[in-house]
Formats: structure tokens, sequence, C-alpha cells
């Protein structure tokens, strides 16, 4: 069979691509990537690329130090070299950060997988854990689909913020053993920037989930490593093939570092602002409501509690989606819905793990019957006239006494940023998109 002109030219770009080992391998990776980096990311990515027989690395460098582009680059040449079961598990809140480094330096596809995500895949009858690109899941989720993860053979699995596993050899910590046994066997790369915070023990958690036999069992680290008198240096020796550490005053030669002054402005609520508080508190814990579905009531209370910390305006307009959501029952029997907890998160943009304990939770109540409720017409306008009084009173208060705060601090950062000649500029993080715009 001949070739034609673009396949040959595509052959001879792939393989460009391949290299045996070293930085000649690493830099078919690096071609793609529109980073800078720094000598000890290239390091750190030739040492989780170095010994292939091992189950794994624990890159720990101090915090902003670039783990995440070290791990992209191992990525990138995974990707490379056409070894694409890519899986990275991170904590919920990073998914976005994760994906928009993996596309934006190193063009690289990803998909998030989330509850929402996970049932449309499903519904279309398309394997959700096989789409074609880099799969994030948050920890939660990875542990909600340990079934399914351990049936994949993933040529690497990346766990950030490793040190949140630190006990998964422990029986009662659930996640940590879900993810340890849907990843046993492959090949991982941890990514932590305190892989020791106040025990050895946390190192051999972190070991546990690279491979089960690097010290044994539990109790033999202990007395090896974690009682007194034990041999540091042999324990250092142990962890060198498989743990590397970068620290701030080694790269300062290369790095500049923003000087950061921290300013702390407390706020104490009005009394309007107590009040609501109270109120929504007390609606929240009415042992039944139909404004909140069944299935996923303290998962939507949650919620709603989140965006009443959050700022006025927020509660009030979820309010509003729960009255709306009662006034226009129709039917004879309020069903479960298993979507409003969802709706909120993402109509809010709320970070966190919230759409996983979703998915997790509809895994356990799999198959499980949920009881249609009577509606009692009285009990129902009694509570759409709550909620309306609710959303009102929040309304009330207008600029509530956190953002008066935000406003006051602005401007003596402002006043001491001028000082300094730097831009006049801040970034606000909060619960709510409709905070954002109070």
């Amino acid at each position: 069979m001949s070739l034609t002109p673009h396949h040959a030219r595509y052959y001879a770009h792939d393989l460009t691509r391949r290299a045996a080992s070293g930085m000649d391998r690493l830099s078919t990776a690096l071609f793609d990537a529109a980073v800078d980096l720094n000598p000890h990311q290239i390091e750190a990515a030739l040492f989780a690329l170095q010994s292939p027989l091992s189950n794994g690395v624990i890159l720990a460098d101090e915090v902003g130090l670039g783990k995440t582009i070290e791990a992209g680059i191992v990525l990138c040449q995974y990707w490379a070299e056409h070894r694409r079961r890519l899986l990275v598990i991170c904590p919920a809140s990073m998914r976005k950060q994760w994906a928009l480094e993996l596309q934006e330096k190193f063009s690289l596809p990803v998909v998030v997988l989330d509850a929402r995500v996970y049932r449309e895949a499903r519904r279309e009858a398309r394997d959700p854990l096989h789409p074609g690109a880099i799969l994030i899941v948050s920890l939660h989720c990875a542990n909600a689909l340990r079934e399914e993860l351990r049936s994949v053979h993933w040529d690497l699995v990346v766990i950030d913020e490793a040190h949140k596993l630190r006990n998964a050899y422990r029986p009662s910590n659930k996640v940590g053993q879900g993810i340890r046994w849907a990843t046993a066997d492959r090949r991982k790369l941890l990514l932590t920037a305190t892989p020791l915070q106040n025990s050895l023990l946390e190192l051999y958690g972190l070991s546990t989930l690279i491979d089960e036999r690097l010290f044994g069992d539990v109790n033999a680290f202990r007395a090896q490593y974690a009682s007194a008198g034990s041999d540091l240096v042999s324990l250092r020796t142990r962890l060198a093939p498989f743990c590397k550490r970068t620290l701030r005053n080694q790269v300062t030669e290369y790095i500049r570092y923003t000087e950061r002054r921290p300013i702390t402005r407390p706020f104490h609520p009005t009394d309007d602002e107590h009040a609501l508080y109270e109120d929504v508190s007390a609606f929240l814990q009415r042992e039944d409501s139909f404004a909140l579905p069944r299935r996923q009531r303290h998962l939507t209370a949650l919620i709603l509690r989140k965006l009443l910390a959050s700022s006025s305006p927020a509660i009030a307009a979820t309010l509003d989606i729960l009255r709306r959501r009662l006034e226009t029952l129709r039917d004879e029997r309020i069903q479960s819905d298993p979507d409003l907890a969802e709706q909120l998160v993402e109509d809010e943009e709320i970070e966190g793990d919230l759409l996983d304990e979703i998915l997790a939770e509809d895994e356990a109540l799999e198959g499980e019957a949920v009881a249609s409720q009577p509606i009692d017409r009285g009990k129902l306008r009694e509570e759409i006239d709550v909620l309306q009084r609710l959303a009102a009173e929040a309304r009330r208060i207008g600029v509530d006494s956190k953002s008066q705060t935000l406003l006051k601090a602005l401007e003596i950062g402002f006043q001491q940023m001028a000082t300094i000649g730097a831009a006049r500029k801040a970034l606000i993080f909060t619960e709510s998109r409709r905070t954002r715009t109070t």
C-alpha cells in the first residue's frame, strides 16, 4: 500500500515525537507547550518519567513552584506517546483550574466529569470514562465511581492535593480507601506541598497510594521510622527513588516572589441580618417541606446555607426559585425532584464538592423507592407565603454588612497599593455569582 504525501508527512511528524529517554524524550512534549518553564519543573518532570518500572512518584514542591505545570509536562509526554488513558483526581474546587492549565498551556483535550456530565453520557449511551480526552474528576467523584475507574487500565493517574488522602491506609477513611482500591496497580503521580504535617505515618499513607509494599505494613513502618531513635537517614534514602521535593529558597535565583501583606477586616451582622439567618434556619429545619426534595434534602439545605452566608441578594433569588417551584405544581402528588440541588449548584456556580456529593448520594440510593408526598393544599400555600416573606426580608436588607466591610477593605488596600506603585486591581472570591453583581 503506497502512502500519500499527507500520510507520509503525518508519520514523519509522529516519529519525531518519539525519543528513548531523558531530555530527548521530554523535548517532544515541550515542543507544543505554551509555557515558560523553570529548571526545577523540567527536573521534576524528568524524575517522574525516568523510572518506567516503578508504580509512581510523589512531587512535593513547596506551594507556588508549579506542581500543576510539572504534571502537565508529564501528561503531555504521555499524550505525545499515544498513551492516552489519563486520569486527574483533584479537589472539586480545582477541576476548572486543571482544565484551563492543560488546555491553554499544553493544548491537551480535557473533560471534567461531574454528576451532570456522567448522567448525560449515560442517557446518551456514551461511556463517560472514555471521552477521548484527559479525564478530570474530584476526590468524591472518584470514590463514587470507583468500580468503573478500576475497570480501566489507566496509563497514568495524577492525584493533586494528595495529602488529603494521607490516611488512605486506614479502613475508616472511606474516600481514601475507595480511590486506593480503584487505582491499584496503576502508575501514579502524586502532587502535594505538604507531604508531612503531623506524623511520619502520613508519609506511609501516601506511599500506600503508589504501592502498598513500599514500606510493608503500618506496624513495621512505625517501629522502624516513627519511634524513638528512628533512623531518619535511612528513611530519606528509601524515599529518594519515588519522592522529590523542591523548596522556595532553592529557586530564588530565577523566581521572584511577590510580597504578600494580609489585611483582616472583621464585620458583625446587623439585627436584620441575624433575624434573616434565624428565620431561614428555622425553615430549613422543618421535618417535612414541599420546597426541599426528600432525596437530596440535606444537600439542598447546605446550598441554601452557603448562599445565606454569601449575601442577602443571593439567598433572596434562590428562595424565589423554590417559591416558583411550588407555585407551578399541578399534579395531585409531589414527586422527588433529583435535579433541584444540582440546578442550584450550577445556577449559582457554587464551587466545592456538592455536585459530587449528589452523585455519591444517588449511587447510595440507587434502586430505593422514594415515596411520593400527598399534597396538603393549605400547607402548600403556607409554605409559599413563608418563602415569599423570607425573600422580601432578604431584599429589605439591601447592601449587607459584609459587602460594606469589603468596600472599606478595598479602600484601605488600594491606599497601601498606591504607596508602593502597584496597579489598582482586586480579585474577589464569592460563593455565588449573584453576590458578585451586588
